[in-house]
């Protein structure tokens, strides 16, 4: 596990590079997550990619906190370097009325695949990103699986009467 006092740093290193990139950040159980505004995210994976190291999008998943819940969604960007060994999670917060963020995909390649099934699972838009659909369910599916309200069972085609 990593010193937190180190990741702590990249904390600070990005409110001194601009202040508005980070909203908020928390520090568990040796893990620091930053909360970062969904306008910033790409900005911000830039700069901790090109000039502090983090140069693997180990995981990109998404949450949905429930349908009365404000914000709803959160996008979590899990990050590594392969220079420094260390790990860092970004997380951007999205309301239900605008479940949009920009693409990573420019940062990151492997981006792709993992915001087609945040988007196919939890209905989130990656603004830019290069070929969004569904890559999990069928292109028919209707709806999200894993959002809260979604039902158990699924929606059935038919009624067994």
């Amino acid at each position: 596990m990593a010193d937190t006092t180190v990741l702590l740093g990249y904390v600070e290193k990005l409110k001194a590079a601009n202040a508005d990139w980070v909203s908020d950040f928390k520090d568990a159980r040796g893990e620091v997550t930053i909360i970062v505004p969904r306008g910033s995210i790409t900005e911000v994976c830039r700069v901790l990619k090109l000039e502090h190291g983090f140069d693997m999008l180990a995981d990109l998943c998404g949450a949905d906190r429930g349908p009365e819940e404000d914000p709803r969604f959160e996008i979590n960007y899990h990050l590594f370097s392969t220079k420094h060994f260390n790990r860092l999670r970004l997380k951007v917060l999205l309301s239900e009325d605008e479940p949009n963020v920009e693409t990573v995909t420019g940062v990151w390649k492997t981006a792709d695949w993992h915001e087609r099934e945040t988007y196919d699972m939890f209905g989130v838009i990656f603004d830019g990103h290069p070929d969004l659909r569904r890559i999990l369910l069928p292109s028919d599916f209707d709806g999200h699986a894993l959002r809260k309200d979604f039902p158990l069972r699924g929606y059935e085609p038919y009624s067994l009467s």
